[in-house]
């Protein structure tokens, strides 16, 4: 947990406000996960910061939602391409990936439990993905 706080800060994800008038702010939960090796022996512990966004309504507190995942069709064709015109394949993983997206609007988050310095403004998927195909398709 420490590690993610941490990153969160580093990233300035959020900054501490009071909750202005009128605006209701979203929960927060930590979700555990165990990361193993290839051998099945635990490689390491992972802590992960999420809203609670089932206490929203569709329409008062947003309006839509988005989750970029690939299709395995779609992995299916690129390894395709790649083996065809023999291109080199790297895997990337990109580290705490939603602290690097900017928002639209504000968000007001209930702070995480253990945490004491304030109100975060927390990063939302669909803005990570957006810029990041940004920076994609200016690559090609």
């Amino acid at each position: 947990m420490k590690a993610e706080i941490k990153a969160l800060e580093d990233n300035q994800t959020w900054i501490m406000v009071d909750l202005p008038a009128g605006n209701k702010p979203i929960g927060c939960k930590w979700v555990y996960k165990v990361k193993c090796k290839l051998d099945g022996s635990i490689d390491k512990y992972k802590a992960r910061l999420v809203v609670k966004r089932y206490n929203q309504i569709e329409g008062i507190d947003y309006f839509d939602s988005f989750s970029p995942v690939a299709k395995v069709v779609t992995v299916r064709v690129m390894l395709a391409m790649a083996a065809a015109k023999g291109w080199c394949l790297h895997q990337l993983d990109i580290n705490n990936a939603f602290h690097y997206g900017y928002l639209d609007g504000e968000i007001y988050m209930i702070p995480p439990e253990g945490y004491d310095k304030g109100l975060p403004n927390q990063q939302a998927s669909r803005q990570w993905n957006h810029d990041f195909t940004d920076v994609i398709i200016g690559l090609i």
